[in-house]
């Protein structure tokens, strides 16, 4: 009995005790930052100059310009097509330069239009990366789908004073509308 009276007599000692203990606070802090830091104005004048390259390297593939393709594509350039990889399977089609500069001459023309939308760009000094998504009708005698779009993440280097493209990645974008009702506009 004796022990049982010193065990409650200890216990309620330990928490009185405890409870005088100031608590440690906790609070849960996110520092990461919701968006990016805001550019300093030459990286905002770069991200601009990305931009530009990307909106005249997609007129230049839909008009069959392989002059300033080949000024604009480095020369170990890849394109990596599509959705097998983007699902864990083997991609589509890798492309070269060379490999794309003779799709894009090609008669007819591949393509009636590729308009960009949603591009975000990042920048590492003289590397760009760039994300978004380009809008597109194949120019086809088949009548076939509408509108189509792919989501693609891309890498410019900066050589000599100009932006090169070195990398093209079909990627699986945001799921933020039904497919079938984007391709269909």
């Amino acid at each position: 009995m004796r022990t049982w009276f010193l065990l409650v007599l200890l216990l309620t000692l330990v928490c009185s005790v405890s409870a005088q203990q100031p608590r440690a606070s906790v609070s849960v802090v996110n520092s990461a930052p919701t968006r990016p830091p805001a550019p300093s104005p030459a990286d905002a004048a770069k991200m601009a100059e990305v931009i530009k390259v990307e909106k005249d390297m997609e007129a230049a593939v839909v008009r069959g310009d392989v002059a300033y393709l080949d000024r604009v594509l480095s020369s170990d350039f890849l394109f990596t097509h599509g959705d097998g990889w983007t699902t864990g399977g083997e991609p589509l089609k890798v492309d070269t330069k060379e490999t794309w500069l003779a799709y894009v001459k090609q008669q007819p023309r591949p393509y009636l239009y590729r308009n960009l939308d949603s591009v975000q760009v990042e920048l590492h000094g003289d590397v760009a990366i760039t994300y978004g998504r380009y809008r597109y009708k194949p120019n086809s005698p088949n009548p076939g789908p509408g509108q189509l779009h792919v989501w693609f993440e891309r890498v410019y280097v900066k050589n000599n004073g100009q932006w090169q493209h070195v990398s093209h990645r079909t990627v699986k974008g945001p799921v933020r509308e039904d497919d079938t009702s984007a391709s269909a506009k």
